[in-house]
Formats: C-alpha cells, sequence, structure tokens
C-alpha cells in the first residue's frame, strides 16, 4: 500500500502543539491548519497515533479531495475514490461531517450524496445491489470547505479525549485533550511539583501524571480500526509495546484540590481508572487559602467562569480571593489559568505575561500564564 494521509482534528488553538506531537512520534510531511494537523503515514501509524496523541482529537484517514460546487461534482469526485480498498463486502459506512463557506451547505443532502455514491462504487465493486453493511463500522467524515470536498474514514471511533477514566464527572467538565494542552503549554514535564486547587473531577491533575509518566493515554481503551480486515491486528500489539517501554518512572509531587468533597472523591476514583492513584493525591480544600512551601513548582487550573456555575459577580469576587493566595506563593511557581471571564486579569490583580487564546468547546477563552512560562 502507498504511503496513507492522515487528518488529525484539534480544538482551536491547539493545531501547532498536536503538530509537536505528530514530529516528536516521527510522522513526516506535518502539516498545521486551521482546526486540523495533516501528516503523512505508513499503517502502523494509525495505531501509533491513536494511542499516544494527547491533543488530538480523532485520527481520519484521507481517501481524496477534489472541487463539489454541485451534487453532481460531489456524487462523481465520491464515486471515483477506492472505497473498496478499504471497506470490505459487509462493511458499515454511515456518512457525517460539515459544510463550511460551500454552495453545497445542506448538510443532510451531502451525507445521502456521499452514501449514494460510496454505495454505488462498493456495490459494482461486489457485484451487489444491496449491500449488507452488517459488519465493523467504517465511519466515513466529510468536510466541505470553499467548496473543496475531503472526504475521510475514522480510525478512532470516540473521540481520543475519551481516554477511559472519566465514568463520572462533575458540572462543565474540562475536555481531556484541552486538559493535557493546558499542562503542555505550561511546559510541566514532572519535575516539578503540580498542583490544581479547582480540580473537579481531576482531569488536568490525571493529564499531568500521565504527561510526567509519558504514559500513552490510548492505552485504556479501544479504537474503531482495530476491526479493520486491511489492517494487520499486530500493528495495535506493537503499537502498545512501544509505549509501554517509553514510560518513565519515578516519584512525582502532583496534587489536586476541590472544594465539593464529592468531586474529590470522583477525582480519586478517576485517578484509579487512569491507573495513575500512586502519582497524583486530591484532597478536600479551598482554592483561596491555597499555600505551598517549595520554592517552585506549576499551578494549572480552570477555575468557574460565571458561565454556567457562577454568576459574573461571584466568579470575579473568587478570582480575587485565588489572586490573593496564588500571589503567596513563593517566586519560582509559574500558574496558567483557564477562563472566558472577561474581566480575570483585573479581578486576579495582575496582568497575564502572556496569554493563550483556547477553545473550550465553542467557548472562547484564554490561558493566562504567568511565571516563566
Amino acid at each position: 500500500m502507498t504511503a496513507l494521509r492522515l487528518w488529525i482534528p484539534t480544538l482551536f488553538g491547539l493545531e501547532g502543539l498536536c503538530a509537536g506531537e505528530l514530529r516528536r512520534l516521527g510522522l513526516p510531511e506535518v502539516r498545521a491548519e486551521n482546526g486540523r494537523v495533516l501528516c503523512s503515514a505508513r499503517p502502523e501509524d494509525i495505531a501509533r497515533l491513536n494511542l499516544n496523541l494527547r491533543t488530538g482529537e480523532r485520527v481520519l484517514l484521507l481517501l481524496g479531495q477534489f472541487p463539489a460546487a454541485d451534487f453532481d461534482a460531489l456524487f462523481e469526485g465520491v464515486r471515483a475514490l477506492p472505497w473498496e480498498q478499504f471497506i470490505p463486502r459487509e462493511g458499515a459506512f454511515p456518512v457525517k461531517g460539515h459544510s463550511l463557506n460551500s454552495a453545497l451547505h445542506a448538510v443532510p443532502a451531502c451525507q445521502s450524496i456521499i452514501k449514494k455514491a460510496a454505495a454505488a462504487r462498493l456495490g459494482q465493486a461486489y457485484g451487489l445491489k444491496t449491500l449488507p453493511e452488517n459488519g465493523p463500522l467504517y465511519q466515513i467524515q466529510f468536510a466541505l470547505q470553499h467548496d473543496t470536498a475531503s472526504l475521510m474514514l475514522d480510525t478512532t471511533g470516540p473521540g481520543l479525549h475519551k481516554r477511559g477514566y472519566r465514568a463520572v464527572g462533575v458540572a462543565a467538565p474540562l475536555r481531556e485533550t484541552l486538559a493535557a494542552a493546558m499542562v503542555l503549554l505550561c511546559k510541566y514535564r514532572g519535575r516539578d511539583p503540580f498542583c490544581d486547587p479547582f480540580c473537579g473531577s481531576g482531569t488536568i491533575a490525571i493529564e499531568a501524571a500521565l504527561i510526567a509518566k509519558n504514559r500513552a493515554p490510548g492505552l485504556s481503551r479501544s479504537f474503531s480500526a482495530q476491526k479493520w480486515r486491511w489492517l494487520d491486528s499486530r500493528i495495535w500489539l506493537d503499537g502498545a509495546e512501544e509505549a509501554i517501554a517509553g514510560e518513565f518512572s519515578g516519584t512525582y509531587d502532583i496534587w489536586g484540590g476541590d472544594i465539593d468533597p464529592r468531586a474529590v472523591e470522583i477525582a480519586r476514583a478517576n485517578a484509579v481508572k487512569a491507573d495513575v492513584e500512586e502519582l497524583v493525591r486530591f484532597e478536600v480544600a479551598d482554592a483561596v487559602r491555597f499555600h505551598r512551601a517549595s520554592q517552585k513548582g506549576r499551578l494549572v487550573t480552570n477555575p468557574p467562569y460565571g458561565e454556567r456555575i457562577l454568576e459574573k459577580r461571584e466568579a470575579q469576587e473568587l478570582y480575587r480571593r485565588f489572586g490573593l493566595a496564588a500571589r503567596s506563593l513563593p517566586g519560582g511557581w509559574q500558574i496558567g489559568v483557564l477562563s472566558s471571564h472577561t474581566e480575570f486579569e483585573r479581578s486576579f490583580g495582575r496582568t497575564a505575561d502572556k496569554k493563550r487564546k483556547l477553545y473550550n468547546g465553542m467557548l472562547r477563552c484564554d490561558l493566562f500564564l504567568y511565571g516563566n512560562v
């Protein structure tokens, strides 16, 4: 098989981080674009990326791109792609996708056309008028942008942010891929103490523990492409063995606190599911009384924004009191706080040294960075 082309969707603002991950994994021809990263790959890289990526949302196999200003062009472009090389006779191939700034803006109509075109190609290849679709899932994804269609197969299944450890969450949970990105942007690698005083269900601290340990985040879950006939099943075992061989051993000081005892119980349970309960500890604690005696460390947190959990004025008062606590830390501490609140810096009492625009779902946020990060 010739070299494959992979398309990795990301949350907006994380494209550069994800591209860096791909390069460290040795992927060639890496290119970051808005909301995605592209690269060339071998079949075994499908397993390696699904297992190892921390900031990508899923791993899509790009089958082709072509102009599609009308439905005829969309149908013919889809039918020209070699679907039979990837989808077997019994494979199920539902279609989903999106359209942006294109003449073909009705997504359900595009889904229908793409389904018919792929079925026509597969039916001709297998000599069938009706395909059974009673086998493994080969989810077709499409993206229409500026009248160009991109057609892909989803190798991942449930998004990569679903690591498998967060069976239960709390209100307004933070996506795991975004939590990992916050930790990486604050340059935490396991050497210094790490704290999250608004830990909620523990996602940021758990992602910090996975990063400190260099543990692949996908080791505890399965992926759609594991059932694909054309991929050698050995690549998944080889990928897992490679990931495990790269893990670090050591003692780490990783702490999470929350004022809600139920949230702390959930965080502890999630740490057990993630197999990092020996690396991170969670305690009931009030963030506005946060203090650490160590001379340096990383504080990375996601306090309530005042959007859903607290009213804005209550959030501002919380930020003010938390800012006072944070300023009592020794000068070697570096701080990263994610918030969508427009008055965060004023309430916190200090202008950020750097800001990084990120998105928590569809909510535009800033990661306010303090210290040498």
